[in-house]
């Protein structure tokens, strides 16, 4: 029988749910859609279609669990880009969040299975100024205007040029996200002429920028399920 005299506990939201609808909020105000997808893609989605050569670590099963038929866990949200882009034409603006996988070991700032918000935009003259402020402004709403970002140039296939977004986090730079300018192969993919489309990408990963957010010491503790540490929340 129950006891009238207790009381009853109230159930919420996980954290992360919690922060990525907050991020999509944000977003949808500057004029993003959202789109999510399967977690089981094909090779040709999550590679091929983003210009990453055959030859790529990447595709090495110590980076991607591979499955059956040429399908794959997906390794990032970037792989919406290819389903979204068949159905639309620019000006387009979206942001993909969900849960994407690698095959590595786990420490306290990496996991196996964890979450990334993609973003692309596509229109005639967008500019890689118009990306570094995208992100700028998103991490300074989120974390306060004292927030300490840099970006620094780095190599993805999928876009050129492209440049790393780093977080000072407790007195160290930690990587947070991934960006450039979408490149002309990709564009050539959709179905745009380069000439005339340009559109930017990111990728962030937000387990880590939730870290950031609340303070938290250890990636791995989003995913115990343990109510000890999700009741803070």
């Amino acid at each position: 029988m129950e006891n009238q005299n207790q009381p009853k506990t109230k159930g919420h939201l996980h954290p992360m749910t919690q922060f990525i609808r907050n991020l999509v909020s944000i977003f949808e105000k500057n004029g993003f859609e959202v789109a999510t997808g399967p977690e089981v893609e094909t090779e040709w989605n999550n590679f091929d279609f983003l210009n990453v050569p055959a030859d790529h670590p990447s595709r090495d099963t110590q980076d991607t669990f591979w499955l059956t038929n040429g399908t794959l866990l997906r390794t990032h949200t970037t792989t919406l880009q290819a389903r979204i882009m068949q159905n639309r034409k620019p000006p387009v603006r979206f942001i993909m969040p969900g849960k994407i996988y690698r095959n590595e070991a786990t420490d306290q700032t990496h996991e196996a299975i964890f979450y990334q918000l993609d973003g692309f935009a596509i229109d005639k003259y967008a500019k890689l100024t118009d990306l570094l402020g995208t992100l700028e402004d998103l991490f300074i709403q989120l974390l306060g205007e004292k927030t300490e970002v840099r970006f620094r140039p780095h190599l993805f296939p999928f876009v050129e040029p492209g440049v790393e977004m780093d977080l000072k986090w407790k007195g160290k730079w930690m990587e947070m996200a991934g960006a450039g300018m979408i490149h002309p192969k990709v564009l050539t993919n959709m179905g745009l002429n380069p000439d005339d489309w340009q559109g930017f990408a990111f990728g962030i990963g937000l387990d880590r920028f939730l870290m950031s957010y609340y303070g938290i010491d250890d990636i791995r503790l989003l995913h115990k399920n343990d109510l000890r540490f999700l009741d803070q929340f």
